[in-house]
C-alpha cells in the first residue's frame, strides 16, 4: 500500500514493540481532522477516509499519541508505546455503517501489519475498549464480525466458558472493571463492540462525546443473552 504522507511531528520513541491495533473514528475529513491534530498537538499512525483513501502522519516505528489514558487486559498504562492508531473518517462517530471502500482499506493495512508486528488477534481493539469512560469510538456500526473474517481480531462461537461472575469475564476478556464506573463503563463497550444490535443510536454528537457512556446506564445489564455472549466472548479469548 502507498498512503498520501501527511507528516505530524506529535511523536516520540516507543517503550516497547509493537502488539497492538487501535481503532478510532473521527466526524471530519482527513485534512480537516489533520488539522484538529496539529491544534490539539495529537497524532495517529494512519487516518481512512470515506472512499478508501490511506494517509500516514506518523511512522509505524514511533509512538503517536493516540490512545490517551486506559488500559486493555495486562497492559494498564502507555497503550501508544504498544499500538498502532487507525482513525476512520465516519461522520456519526460510528453510529451508521462504515461505507465498503474504507473497511477494504482497512482489511488489506490491518492484514499487512498484523503479519509485520505478529500482533496477537485479542489485541485488536476499539478506543472505546480502552478508555471506555472516555470514548466512544469507533461505534456500534463498526464491522468488527467482518474483520474477524479476514483474520483480524477476534469473534465469539457457541462455544463458552462456565463463569458466570459479570465482572470476572469482563475482566478475562480485558476490561477495566477496577471501579464501579469502569465496570459499567466496560459494559456498554462490550456490547458496542459483541452484541450492537442491544445499542440505540445516539444521534446527537455532541452528546455523545462528552457522555461516552449515556446517562441513564447506571448498571451494567443482567439479560441471560448478555452473559452468554459474555461467557462466548471471554472464552475465545483465552490464549
Amino acid at each position: 500500500m502507498n498512503p498520501i504522507q501527511k507528516p505530524l511531528p506529535f511523536f516520540d520513541e516507543r517503550k516497547t514493540s509493537i502488539d497492538m491495533l487501535v481503532f478510532h473514528c473521527n466526524i471530519f475529513a482527513p485534512n480537516d481532522f489533520i488539522k484538529t491534530l496539529e491544534q490539539t498537538h495529537l497524532s495517529c499512525h494512519y487516518i481512512i477516509d470515506t472512499d478508501g483513501s490511506l494517509y500516514q502522519c506518523v511512522p509505524e516505528d514511533k509512538r503517536a499519541w493516540h490512545a490517551g489514558v486506559g488500559s486493555w487486559r495486562e497492559i494498564k498504562e502507555d497503550i501508544n508505546s504498544h499500538s498502532i492508531g487507525i482513525e476512520l473518517t465516519n461522520p456519526t462517530l460510528g453510529q451508521t455503517p462504515y461505507p465498503i471502500a474504507q473497511i477494504k482499506t482497512l482489511i488489506k493495512l490491518c492484514q499487512q501489519l498484523i503479519q509485520k508486528y505478529n500482533i496477537p488477534a485479542h489485541n485488536i481493539i476499539g478506543h472505546s475498549d480502552m478508555a471506555p469512560t472516555r470514548k466512544p469510538d469507533p461505534g456500534f456500526c463498526f464491522p468488527w464480525e467482518t474483520l474477524a473474517q479476514h483474520g483480524i481480531g477476534l469473534w465469539p462461537k457457541s462455544d463458552m466458558t462456565k463463569e458466570t461472575d459479570i465482572c470476572t469475564l469482563l475482566s478475562q476478556i480485558g476490561y477495566d472493571t477496577r471501579t464501579k464506573e469502569a465496570l459499567i463503563a466496560s459494559g456498554y463497550a462490550f456490547q458496542k463492540h459483541f452484541i450492537p444490535q442491544t445499542i440505540r443510536n445516539r444521534k446527537n454528537i455532541r452528546s455523545l462525546i462528552l457522555h461516552p457512556l449515556p446517562k441513564t446506564r447506571k448498571s451494567i445489564p443482567h439479560s441471560k443473552k448478555f452473559l452468554t455472549r459474555l461467557q462466548q466472548v471471554a472464552h475465545c479469548f483465552k490464549i
